[in-house]
């Protein structure tokens, strides 16, 4: 008996062991085989992941080396990048800056417009399009192209910006104007829309409705000085002296604005303009005196016209010199020494210096009234008479000219009944 159920559990157990080898051969001959595929599968994945990780590390450093200004290197690592991942829309816009950063235009636009392919809604992609045919010369391509980007990104203005920049540029005006008026809501709290708005305005000579735009666009930007120095340069020419002046002082405290001589030369007139002429003369000397400074021809004519308003003939005498010197076809100069002369109160060296100021002038009358009056200051009224009459002829819609004669003739009402005109 215990023979019997021992040969009985040694069956069921070598059954048991034959049925387990038959399962782990079975396993050997398909599990094995799907684990090969499985790996296969995950190794071709886990290169791929590789691959993508190195060409945004490549990407990455193409950026960095573009922004610091080294494009060559950029463009060796962006190269690398898309050899790594041809697919990426962002790789292609970036080699297309960097080329067009090297000149190559060709490149540029081949490399964007692989990018369009890709991705035809890209914003970067048509942006980017439109500053490559900007810079080729092919306006109307690049303002569709700034066109299409501001329709694909409505949130950021720069794209409708730059699209009416571009229409500007090829003389469509009023339609700049008008895509940009119909964007102010959307762009509610934007100031480079005012700011574009507010140079339109500056085209058309219109600077008072340029100052409204441009102060708009200061509310939303108060630090940004560009819209701080178009305000100044709008409020000069409609005539609001102390508020430019104020501005352009603000502007001129900045170290980055502290050698602008175009800022300085504008604060001059506004300081002439408020009456404040000791304050304007500080800062032509200032301009006469720096590096260049003695070769800035319009600083040492307002020069030499404020320091006579304050009877500084000394400084009035070297700037009519220097003016001279650097002019001498011009007027200017001579005007100057005239005023010198008049000053110190040598007539007839004023008047030889009119003459020749006069033979340098085309159609300005100021020579010719400045001649009269100092005639008439050395009682020459026939000299003075025709002076004023030459200048009016310059200027007839000038009233002072007629009221001069009006008293000239007033004056010598004898003289003129028995003297001819062209007599002194």
């Amino acid at each position: 008996m215990h023979s019997m159920r021992h040969n009985t559990t040694f069956s069921r157990t070598a059954k048991l062991a034959v049925m387990a080898g038959a399962v782990m051969g079975a396993m050997v001959l398909t599990g094995c085989s799907g684990n090969g595929k499985v790996s296969a599968e995950a190794r071709n994945a886990a290169a791929e992941r590789m691959a993508g990780m190195k060409s945004g590390t490549e990407w990455d450093m193409a950026r960095q080396a573009f922004l610091s200004g080294d494009p060559q290197k950029a463009l060796e690592h962006i190269d690398r990048s898309i050899a790594l991942n041809d697919s990426v829309v962002r790789s292609h816009v970036l080699r297309g800056r960097i080329t067009m950063e090297l000149g190559n235009f060709e490149e540029a636009m081949g490399s964007l417009g692989k990018a369009e392919i890709l991705d035809p809604e890209d914003v970067d992609t048509q942006y980017f399009l439109g500053v490559a045919f900007e810079r080729i010369g092919e306006k109307e391509s690049a303002m569709e192209r700034y066109q299409r980007a501001a329709e694909l990104d409505t949130a950021r203005a720069i794209y409708a910006v730059a699209a009416a920049e571009m229409l500007i540029d090829i003389g469509r005006i009023d339609d700049a104007e008008s895509y940009l008026s119909d964007r102010l809501d959307l762009y509610r709290h934007n100031a480079g829309i005012r700011q574009t708005l507010g140079h339109i305005a500056m085209m058309r000579e219109q600077p008072e409705q340029a100052a409204a735009w441009f102060t708009e666009a200061r509310f939303l930007a108060p630090d940004d000085h560009g819209v701080q120095e178009d305000l100044a340069r709008a409020e000069l020419a409609s005539g609001r002296f102390a508020e430019a002046e104020f501005n352009l002082a603000e502007l001129l405290s900045k170290k980055e604005f502290e050698d602008r001589r175009d800022l300085k030369h504008m604060q001059a007139r506004c300081l002439v303009e408020v009456d404040r002429p000791v304050d304007a003369r500080e800062v032509l000397v200032s301009l006469t005196e720096t590096e260049g400074g003695e070769k800035d021809l319009d600083a040492w004519i307002q020069l030499g016209h404020v320091s006579y308003q304050l009877r500084d003939m000394g400084r009035v005498r070297r700037a009519a010199s220097r003016v001279i010197a650097l002019a001498p076809q011009r007027s200017e100069g001579y005007l100057l020494r005239a005023l010198q002369q008049r000053g110190t109160g040598d007539l007839d060296g004023a008047l030889s210096s009119l003459d020749l100021a006069i033979q340098r002038s085309e159609n300005d009358p100021s020579p010719l009234i400045l001649r009269g009056l100092i005639a008439q200051q050395a009682e020459m009224p026939g000299l003075a008479r025709s002076s004023f009459e030459a200048a009016q002829k310059l200027d007839p819609a000038n009233e002072t000219i007629g009221r001069m004669i009006a008293t000239l003739d007033a004056q010598y009402a004898e003289t003129f009944a028995t003297v001819p005109d062209s007599g002194n």
